[in-house]
């Protein structure tokens, strides 16, 4: 192993600002965000190593990484989480440090304690805080005890319908049940009334055993047409503690992010100066370093309440960056090898608006998987266009993971030239031999309550219901 890397619980020891924070990295993913860290690495002079399954060979992260790794066949039980596999490829390639990306190992806190006891730094938080903030039922206690504003809801776990009748009747209809443990829309049930209660509370916790291995729940009150604002967080090992400015991710389906801009057109200055702040006590609560960022549910009046925090850079971190200059890939690496945020808070200024578009390989009316072969590509440029991917032409998305096929941001000097740019992008992206989300895009672009800026999480219900009646109306 290389005598650079760390001895079995050490901190890492500061590099200095001006050499690369690290020698050789490991990306412990796929996909896009592992190009995406590969990118950052080649511009701070830092060597990389890919891993790849069986179904990755050709992929493009393999190609421009220094080394690459087979660590198993395409299941990502046997090879992206299979943690010994990505261990022995870090420990042969003499790699100092690990980056999860999302997704896969990114907060398992095993994985990290893994990490430590074999010298290899994690480039991300500790484990207590990734197992604190990864159970929603002591994340919201963490944060009342912080003083963070919460949704009206359960204690802690609901452990009886009889006890779950008993909070709802307290906090009124409707509520949903959640997993303590989950994530992504699994183990999660809107409940309307007392009749509908027993079925759903019992199917959530099922649901919730099948996804993560836990069927404990709690509840919280139903917020009919919230917006969903998060809050990105960077903190470092000296305490230092900044946000980067809100997104809006209110366009989603089933739980899942399909739009996000920064910033939200439903904050005023005053509320994002408030709402910034409450992330950034709620991340000091933890003692939080490296990338994160606190969610939280924003209602009509303007009450803003903790949803949860995601201990690891999200998907959508390119629009922040363009909106205030910072490289967040970058600043991860430098604060995972010992060194001070290089920037204040008061040194972070929003410019322009930003707004992300995840063209997945899906049928853009039924949301159904397509995978397959591209056949033809052509990703648009030209002022203002971001494209993050590790797609090219004839290449294959594979059934075995997620079916993102590439991140398009565009960026403008407001709303209306974001809007107006990423409309241009759709209109100049090629994507032939599979589905996918594009079209469904184009037409949210056009449509009056986007353009407004007056939608909710629940809008995309209202949205595919007027494309069902509407037969012209289907995006494809």
């Amino acid at each position: 192993m290389a005598s650079a890397i760390k001895r079995k619980g050490s901190q890492p020891a500061p590099t200095a600002p001006d050499e690369p924070p690290f020698k050789k990295i490991l990306i412990a993913n796929r996909g896009e965000i592992a190009l995406r860290v590969i990118l950052a690495c080649k511009e701070m002079g830092i060597q990389t190593v890919a891993v790849y399954s069986e179904a990755d060979r050709n992929a493009l992260h393999v190609r421009f990484a220094d080394e690459e790794v087979c660590i198993g066949p395409p299941p990502s039980s046997k090879s992206y989480l299979n943690i010994p596999q990505v261990i022995a490829a870090a420990e042969v390639t003499g790699a100092e440090a690990i980056h999860p990306g999302y997704g896969f190992l990114s907060e398992n806190p095993h994985f990290v304690e893994v990490c430590q006891a074999c010298g290899i730094t994690f480039i991300g938080p500790n484990a207590e805080i990734i197992r604190k903030m990864g159970n929603k039922a002591q994340a919201k206690a963490t944060m009342l005890a912080a003083g963070v504003p919460l949704m009206p809801g359960s204690d802690g776990i609901v452990e009886t319908v009889e006890e779950a009748l008993v909070v709802a009747e307290q906090i009124g209809y409707p509520v949903i049940v959640k997993a303590s443990a989950g994530g992504g829309g699994r183990g999660m049930r809107i409940v309307n009334s007392p009749e509908e209660l027993p079925d759903l509370y019992n199917t959530a916790r099922s649901e919730a055993k099948s996804a993560f291995g836990d069927d404990a729940v709690y509840m919280e009150k139903y917020l009919l047409e919230p917006r969903h604002i998060e809050v990105q967080i960077m903190g470092d090992l000296f305490g230092n503690v900044v946000h980067l400015g809100e997104r809006e991710c209110s366009i989603q389906r089933r739980h899942q992010k399909l739009i996000e801009e920064s910033p939200s057109a439903a904050l005023t200055p005053e509320l994002r100066q408030r709402i910034c702040a409450t992330a950034v006590k709620a991340a000091q609560a933890v003692g939080y370093y490296n990338a994160g960022t606190i969610e939280f549910l924003l209602d009509k009046r303007g009450d803003f309440f903790f949803m949860e925090m995601n201990t690891r850079v999200q998907v959508e971190h390119p629009v922040t960056e363009l909106v205030t200059g910072i490289d967040i890939v970058k600043e991860q690496l430098r604060i995972a090898a010992g060194q001070k945020l290089s920037f204040r808070q008061e040194d972070v200024v929003q410019k322009g608006h930003a707004i992300e578009c995840r063209i997945n390989a899906e049928d853009p009316f039924k949301f159904t998987p397509c995978p397959g072969r591209i056949t033809a590509l052509h990703f648009p440029g030209g002022p203002g266009i971001r494209v993050d991917t590790a797609m090219h032409q004839d290449a294959v998305i594979p059934p075995h993971y997620d079916s993102m096929v590439a991140k398009l941001i565009a960026f403008g000097a407001n709303r209306t030239e974001a809007i107006a740019r990423m409309r241009r992008a759709l209109d100049t992206l090629v994507i032939e031999g599979i589905k996918t989300t594009a079209p469904l895009h184009r037409r949210i672009m056009d449509h009056p309550d986007f353009i407004a800026g007056t939608f909710s999480t629940k809008w995309m219900e209202t949205f595919m219901e007027d494309l069902k009646r509407d037969p012209a109306g289907d995006p494809r």
